[in-house]
């Protein structure tokens, strides 16, 4: 139990730090007019009307980050993942089929994240696609092997 809380709060303490860089680095849109209108789904979404910088919503500081400073907001991805994951190993100990169902529904999410980011023009969008590509599979393959060390356990209880 005492790693799991170790690793997490590593990872935890990861993703916080490359949240901040992330949201510092995609601060950069409020100077960028260019990239308004493609970088501020968010506002959209908000129907926020920009006149200016300061009308962007914060969340997409990292839509910005992750389309051209890419290297925190993947870190941040990875994080999760690693949170997620160790998550995961930590419900399995005290409920297998949990474990397993909640598993699954991360590997469903990530892969939906990853169709997201397809046909992105920007090598960020790119980076993202692959990251979230592998994530995706690296959660099918933990629903798979839980799944198998589950139903193939030995009971040798007489």
């Amino acid at each position: 139990m005492f790693k799991y809380v170790i690793q997490l709060i590593l990872g935890f303490l990861t993703l916080l730090m490359s949240t901040a860089i992330s949201w510092y680095e995609g601060s950069g849109i409020i100077d960028n007019s260019l990239e308004w209108k493609y970088s501020t789904p968010f506002s959209q979404l908000f129907n926020i009307e920009i006149n200016n910088g300061q009308d962007i919503s914060q969340l997409d500081y990292f839509v910005y980050a992750v389309k051209f400073q890419p290297f925190f907001p993947t870190i941040m991805t990875v994080s999760v993942i690693y949170i997620f994951a160790v998550l995961i190993f930590l419900i399995y100990q005290l409920n297998r089929q949990l474990a397993i169902i909640l598993s699954g529904i991360i590997s469903c999410v990530v892969i939906v994240s990853s169709g997201i980011f397809l046909n992105s023009t920007t090598d960020g969008g790119n980076v993202f696609f692959w990251i979230t590509t592998v994530g995706a599979l690296i959660f099918i393959c933990i629903t798979i092997s839980l799944w198998y060390k589950k139903n193939t356990s030995f009971n040798l209880q007489p």
